[in-house]
This record gives structure tokens, sequence and C-alpha cells, in this order.
């Protein structure tokens, strides 16, 4: 395969980076890149990204490599993509539809499978007209994954019957998400959100602090699915951890749509862990791109503790951390857990409300229950009332605060 990008005034930033990152998303959809073709120009050229001069050679090259296929670093409409893949004679795909195209393969779950089918019909719908014999070409692999050849080269108005189909499963779903997550409100758990770039080591973090037994990989795009579990604090209290999907540069705005129930779960969290990957040489980048989307999806406001992870693949001295309230951790190494805890904990104290309350010695079912549900510090046993004295913290909306 053969990846095309264009450095233009508008990327010039990040365009080592977004390469980089193209080559990675690649590899991770099983591709191996042959060629990398890489061009300076003010603008992309209108019609087809690269110019008269730069398409002559991704012609040779690709003849050369015996490339299958083309992977441009930018969103092509569908009369460029045409353009360019009737003079190279293979098809050919752009950064959307390999990222829409890896999310296909790892979707577990049902919703996530009608996210990314949703997504995908999307995309593809203004692209049907004079792809069909393009795209069939492609028999297997790379961007032929998901809705499939045969829905490819039917009309528009199946296309969009299938879409209004996948929307009313989806809102179905979504309905059932968000019971739950009501549910999880009105019981008072405290909830606390893992987000970050991708590969930045949330699903292994979370596997530290709840022994979730996660897919944990070193790959773009491991974890596609959100997922839920329950964490005891040593003293008791219970809480929920959910990990979500990573952030990448450019994120499609197609899977932004499409997985916008699995993001408010992010969004309605007590505390947000962005997990950054300390050792990357595009940190500062990464974090901005996930500011930046957080904002755009009205969470920049939420609490959020940066998880700087990694810290093994680095050297802590000449660490310098960007945001703040931070921890800097390996999750591989024994004292980790212990350093993210009490990184955690710290912010518990910061965001809930101290309560003290007196429970008879007789009521055990009480304090079983605070233990459970707020974070205890101290018990005391008060001999002349013969009963506990228990100091904690818990959330504002908690009922023991108005006991």
């Amino acid at each position: 395969m053969i990846i095309v990008g264009v450095e233009t005034e508008q990327n010039q930033r990040y365009f080592t980076e977004s390469m980089a990152e193209l080559s990675k998303l690649t590899n991770t959809a099983s591709g191996e890149v042959v060629f990398t073709l890489t061009q300076k120009r003010p603008q992309v050229d209108r019609q087809t990204i690269i110019g008269k001069g730069k398409l002559q050679e991704l012609i040779q090259q690709a003849d050369a490599h015996e490339a299958d296929l083309i992977i441009f670093n930018h969103e092509m409409p569908p009369r460029q993509s045409q353009l360019v893949s009737e003079a190279v004679g293979i098809p050919i795909i752009d950064r959307v539809q390999l990222i829409l195209d890896i999310f296909a393969m790892r979707a577990r779950s049902k919703e996530g499978k009608l996210q990314v089918e949703l997504a995908q019909l999307e995309y593809l719908l203004p692209r049907l007209a004079g792809q069909g014999k393009s795209l069939s070409r492609l028999g297997g692999g790379i961007g032929t994954r998901g809705p499939g050849e045969t829905k490819l080269e039917t009309d528009r108005r199946h296309i969009r019957n299938k879409i209004l189909g996948v929307k009313r499963e989806l809102k179905a779903v979504e309905a059932h998400r968000a019971r739950n997550r009501q549910k999880r409100q009105s019981s008072e758990i405290f909830q606390i959100g893992l987000i970050g770039y991708t590969n930045a080591g949330k699903s292994t973090i979370l596997n530290l602090l709840t022994q979730a037994d996660t897919y944990s990989k070193d790959q773009l795009f491991a974890t596609l699915d959100p997922l839920t579990k329950k964490w005891r604090f040593a003293e008791g209290f219970e809480i929920t951890v959910t990990d979500t999907v990573g952030f990448i540069q450019d994120l499609p705005t197609q899977l932004i749509d499409a997985f916008h129930s699995t993001l408010e779960e992010s969004q309605s969290m007590d505390l947000l862990l962005h997990v950054v990957d300390a050792s990357s040489p595009d940190r500062i980048l990464q974090e901005q791109t996930v500011l930046q989307l957080m904002a755009e999806l009205k969470m920049e406001e939420m609490p959020v503790l940066t998880v700087y992870n990694k810290a093994d693949q680095i050297e802590p001295a000449l660490f310098t951390p960007s945001l703040f309230p931070n921890v800097l951790i390996s999750a591989q190494s024994a004292d980790g857990k212990e350093k993210l805890v009490q990184a955690i904990k710290q912010q518990l104290l910061e965001l809930m409300v101290p309560y003290t309350l007196f429970v008879p010695s007789q009521d055990g079912q009480t304090l079983s229950a605070l233990r459970r549900q707020t974070l205890v510090l101290k018990e005391h046993f008060v001999e002349e009332k013969n009963g506990y004295e228990v100091k904690g913290f818990a959330k504002s909306t908690s009922k023991w605060l108005n006991s």
C-alpha cells in the first residue's frame, strides 16, 4: 500500500506526525506501507490533491511497488477520489475511510457495530455515483469491511432506507444505555471516565484499577466499545470506571456523530482521567487534540486529572508536565497503581463534601452502606454512646449529607 500526504500552510505544524500516524493506522488495519509519497504545496490541488506531476510519480511508484491500494491522508470528495483512481488504475481510499475500516474491525457490541455501520453508510452515500466498479475491485481487505460490497452497489434509496433502519435500532440501544446511566446517577455512585488519545493506555489503567481483563494492546483503537466496571477502594468505597474510544487527530465528523451516545458516557462522569502517553514525541499535539474534542463535546468544564502514563519509557526527572492536576505513573510498574490511587483520592476529597455521622453499634447495615457509598476516612467507637462516629466524604447529592 502507498500512503500519500500533502503538506500545506494549514497542516505544516503537525504534518510529519500525521503521516507517521497514517502509517500506524495502515498497520493496525493489517496493511503494509511499501512507499510514502509526500508533497509541499500552498494548498491541495482541487482535482487530484497532489497535482499532475506528482500524480505521474504516484502512477510510476504504484506500478514499481505493485501496490494494490493507495491511502490519502486527506478527506477526499467523491470526484477527487474517482479521478485519482482512474488515473492510477487501483482503488483509492482516504484517512476517514481507513479509520472507519479499523472501527469496523474493532466493534464487538451490537451498538458498536451499528454505530460503525451508520458512519460508513453516511460516508459512502455521496460516493456511490461512479464508484461501484472501482470499489468492487477491492474484493477484500482495507476499505471493504462493514456495510459490504453488495450494499455499496445498491441505489441511494436503499442506502438511505438502511441508514434510517440503523438509526432506529441505535435509538433503542441508546435509550437502554440512557436508562442504565440514569440508574447509576440516581444510585449516587461516583463515576470516573477514562479519556485520551488512542493507544495512551486507557484500557491498561482500567485493568490496573478493576482487574477487568480488558483487551489492551499497543495498537490504535484497541478499544472501541465503552466498558464500565466497578472499582472498590481499600476502605470499601465503590465507584465505577468507564473506558471509552480513543481520540485521534482529525477524528472524522461521521464518527463523532455516530458515537454520540458512547461519548455521552463521558459527559455524565464525576471525574475524568485524561490518560496521556508521556513517552510520545507528539505528546503536546495529542493533548491539544483531546482538549479540542472535549471542548466540542462541551466537556471542558468537567473535573479532570491528567494521568501521564508510560513513565518507564522516559526519564522522569527530565519530564515537564503541561496539564494540571496530574500524576506520572507506569501502569506496568509495581508502584503505578498506588500512585494513581493516591492521586485519584486527592481529587475525590476536593470534589466531595465532608460529613460526620453517628451510627449506633447495632446498626451494622448503615455502617456497611456508608463504607460502600462514601469515602470513609475515620471510624471511632464512642463508648458512652455505644456507637461509631464516622467521618468521611460523600457526593454533594448524597443522602448521607442530610442524615
